[in-house]
């Protein structure tokens, strides 16, 4: 456990939590997709089989996601120029959360005006949603962020990619 904590840079045991839910975000991750996987072959659910290649499968891809992950974090560890590793973990998931609660907020927010995918040209649709998403998405960046102890990396991260959209002049130091 030593030779982990000195790895990713853990100073205080709270920190542990970081990496445990990454492992377990990348195992639920591994999951969802085995399952989706599975529901395209004609297997039923209570076959022991399917619960068998349930099982292979979400380890399997867990692996590969574990190891993209890791190869990510090498690249981005100095780009990024965090103080510790653990912060990196701390880091994917704000945006995981963010992404995914943003798509889910803007949902409830197009029924509200009537508009759905069945119902909607998808010229019309599309660019609607993006543009409704993208405001929640950088509200939600932000809080989630602050949340995670890493509210100074994303306002960083929100100043220079909102800079690079043309809006510079609002945020001048």
């Amino acid at each position: 456990m030593q030779k982990f904590k000195e790895r990713w840079e853990i100073k205080s045991s709270w920190q542990l939590i970081f990496p445990m839910l990454g492992l377990l975000s990348l195992i639920f991750s591994g999951y969802l997709i085995a399952k989706y996987i599975l529901g395209l072959i004609d297997i039923s659910k209570t076959d022991s089989i399917y619960f068998g290649l349930l099982s292979a499968i979400t380890i399997l891809l867990s692996s590969l996601l574990l190891f993209i992950t890791l190869k990510l974090f090498g690249v981005l560890e100095t780009r990024w120029s965090v103080n510790y590793r653990w912060e990196l973990i701390a880091i994917f998931m704000v945006f995981a959360i963010t992404g995914s609660t943003a798509a889910r907020v803007s949902d409830p927010i197009l029924s509200f005006l009537s508009l759905s995918k069945e119902t909607t040209n998808g010229w019309i649709y599309w660019p609607i949603r993006i543009l409704l998403v993208f405001p929640i998405y950088q509200v939600l960046l932000l809080i989630v962020g602050w949340i995670f102890g890493q509210f100074k990396f994303f306002w960083n991260f929100e100043k220079k990619m909102l800079s690079r959209m043309g809006f510079a002049r609002f945020f001048k130091d």
